[in-house]
């Protein structure tokens, strides 16, 4: 028997969310490595909007980096790792990625750091209560159907944490069972 797979366009340019309304087809837009076009995307994606068969109307995920932990200070050590990472891309240096530091204004210029909090701005990091509040600010925002959700951590148990905690403040059931 056939499978009802559900085709969707990931894009991060303003062309992919052409192509995505003009087929009717659901957009994601990988706003957790490309943020800059994220608005103008999603405008383009739903002014443009041609309903389909299967897809009557619009349907838009936001691709966010998110990062939960206990504390707001141990998410944003945790974040240090990809904010290395995005580092490094500006430096055209690539690699593994990185463990999380405690200071990372000791690793980049003024300029870099406004260069990689840009690359980063579709992140939400912090508490439990942080990123509920910074995830309800996005989908207001952006009004996103859903949200894709990346967390690029050094550790895998604290990746693992993140991804529960992010789990309770959705209502699921817990990861770690």
């Amino acid at each position: 028997q056939g499978t009802e797979v559900p085709i969707w366009l990931l894009g991060s340019s303003l062309y992919g969310a052409q192509l995505a309304a003009h087929l009717g087809l659901p957009f994601a837009f990988a706003s957790h490595f490309a943020p800059d076009m994220l608005m103008q995307a999603l405008e383009l994606y739903r002014d443009n909007y041609r309903p389909s068969a299967r897809h009557p109307k619009p349907h838009a995920a936001v691709g966010l980096n998110v990062v939960v932990a206990d504390t707001e200070a141990e998410a944003r050590r945790l974040f240090s790792s990809l904010q290395q990472r995005f580092l490094g891309m500006v430096r055209g240096v690539r690699g593994k990625l990185p463990a999380p530091v405690d200071d990372m204004d000791a690793l980049w210029t003024p300029a870099e750091s406004a260069q990689v909090a840009r690359m980063l701005a579709a992140s939400v990091v912090g508490d439990p209560v942080q990123v509920r509040a910074g995830l309800q600010a996005m989908a207001e925002r952006t009004g996103a159907d859903e949200f894709i959700v990346a967390c690029a951590l050094h550790d895998h148990g604290a990746r693992r944490r993140s991804y529960e905690l992010l789990a309770g403040l959705a209502g699921l059931a817990s990861a770690s069972r």
